[in-house]
């Protein structure tokens, strides 16, 4: 049989047609627009994700035998507001992840109402990319709409309610909108007060491995498949890469360097940060994982190729570099504001350390160097929970990088396993259909299964000690920069 996965990212919709046996047969892609309508603000059209999701899925099958496929399921891009009212018609633009206007909101949430409470509530705290301050900002800015609200969805739930007509979410998703009771797997009657919305106007909640329905009949007859082909809740973008890299059960690590970066520890015992740096999910294979998140990763090193040296051979650009650790440039990679675990939406990305003999190539390092500190930053709060890591997988854009991933593994003193497949979550939302289906009886068996490493890459001992002096000088930067931001 055959399964589908499609990862509705940021820019572009990636669909995979994988079989049984976990080998994938066929990968397209389509793009869509992304709206920035004010400094901070990050908006994309629903609709565009939808329609460029039905044209990629008729490419995607138009040369596999129809009859084969079983299921479909997703991953995507987390937090996103998508709203629509009784008629189902989207009421405005989606705020995505990375939309900063909720500043208000969030000093709401977290000072007023309190970080305790707010934990309490939901195992985090408040954001500026979550989903609840998106809804208090509908509230108090957008009043007309926000009362026209039927339903609230995340990005790939609006893909599954297209297709199959179930108004759905899943735990690892549902997680990341600060109005799910985490640990109870439930939303937060608490948080809902708050934000003044019910029960009824969000989805109904399922593992991610779990069906939620089957194609309607003319979203089958259009694409040529049986109307019996099930729908599956797929996950968060971050946990279906997750799955899609083996990094399921205990004590499991996965970086992964996309628009976005995210150090991802999957456990099975709930748990939570005491200082929240680091979010307290749900995972998809049932149990939980802590998360930091940062929002500007692979995306700087794109923003400095594409918009300040307006080159496209990245590799190119690489070549030059040929001596780590001794880089006298520091790069702080806050393009969009940080997450974790600053949590400073104003906070923006800066050089330092340049001087007359500065070169394009010590820029670019300088790049892959601070996202890496920034990732050690998340990974040394996980330290402080008691957790010891000593190796990680490593997936995105930023992954195909050799010298990235070097200094990653240097930075971060942990080894860094390269995968002989690396698809991120589209592969694994196309294991949770297989899973969903019956083809695996759990996801860690899908991982066992279809998951393995190609190379692992070793920290060298004297490239640990440079990195370890420059990161004591780098964790420095932001605090004395902290109050300048806001004035910028």
């Amino acid at each position: 049989m055959l399964y589908i996965g499609v990862d509705l990212g940021t820019s572009a919709v990636k669909l995979l047609l994988m079989n049984d046996q976990g080998e994938i047969q066929k990968i397209t892609s389509r793009e869509y627009p992304l709206s920035f309508p004010q400094p901070g603000w990050s908006e994309q059209n629903p609709y565009d994700w939808y329609e460029q999701t039905i044209d990629g899925l008729k490419e995607l099958l138009s040369e596999c035998d129809k009859h084969q496929v079983a299921g479909i399921s997703f991953g995507g891009q987390m937090h996103g507001l998508v709203v629509l009212d009784a008629q189902d018609c989207v009421i405005r633009p989606a705020i995505l992840w990375n939309d900063g206007r909720t500043i208000p909101q969030v000093d709401y949430l977290n000072e007023t109402i309190g970080r305790t409470r707010i934990s309490s509530y939901t195992a985090n705290i408040a954001f500026a990319g979550f989903t609840a301050p998106k809804i208090l900002w509908m509230r108090d800015e957008e009043p007309d709409n926000f009362a026209r609200i039927n339903k609230i969805m995340l990005p790939k739930d609006y893909l599954a309610y297209r297709l199959s007509g179930s108004f759905c979410t899943d735990y690892s998703d549902a997680s990341g909108m600060l109005l799910l009771d985490v640990k109870n797997r439930c939303w937060s009657r608490e948080m809902l007060k708050l934000c003044g919305i019910t029960e009824e106007q969000l989805p109904k909640l399922y593992e991610s491995y779990e069906v939620v329905g089957t194609l309607r009949p003319e979203i089958a007859e259009e694409l040529g498949l049986s109307s019996a082909v099930k729908v599956i809740a797929g996950a968060g973008d971050n946990a279906a890469a997750a799955v899609g890299t083996g990094t399921v059960g205990d004590g499991q690590c996965n970086i992964s360097l996309g628009t976005s970066g995210t150090i991802f520890i999957s456990s099975e015992r709930f748990g939570v940060d005491s200082h929240n740096a680091l979010h307290s999910f749900a995972h998809a294979d049932g149990k939980y994982h802590l998360m930091g998140c940062m929002l500007s990763a692979a995306s700087c090193n794109k923003w400095w190729m594409d918009e300040i040296l307006q080159e496209k051979d990245y590799v190119n650009a690489q070549k030059d570099i040929t001596v780590l650790g001794d880089n006298h440039v520091y790069f702080l990679p806050y393009l969009m504001g940080e997450r974790s675990p600053h949590n400073d939406p104003l906070a923006r990305a800066c050089f330092l350390g340049m001087s007359m003999d500065t070169t394009r190539a010590d820029m670019v390092q300088a790049i892959f160097e601070g996202v890496a500190f920034a990732m050690r930053d998340s990974l040394e709060v996980a330290k402080s929970l008691g957790l010891h890591l000593e190796r990680t997988k490593i997936c995105g854009g930023g992954a195909k990088s050799p010298l990235w991933c070097r200094i990653m593994a240097n930075v971060l003193d942990m080894k860094v396993d390269l995968l002989a497949v690396e698809e991120g979550p589209a592969l694994g939302g196309a294991m949770l259909a297989a899973v969903g289906c019956g083809a695996y009886a759990s996801v860690e068996e899908a991982a066992a299964a279809i998951v393995s490493v190609a190379k692992t890459i070793e920290p060298e001992p004297e490239l640990v000690a440079k990195y370890e002096e420059r990161y004591q000088v780098f964790r420095q930067i932001y605090p004395a920069l902290k109050g300048i931001f806001p004035k910028v």
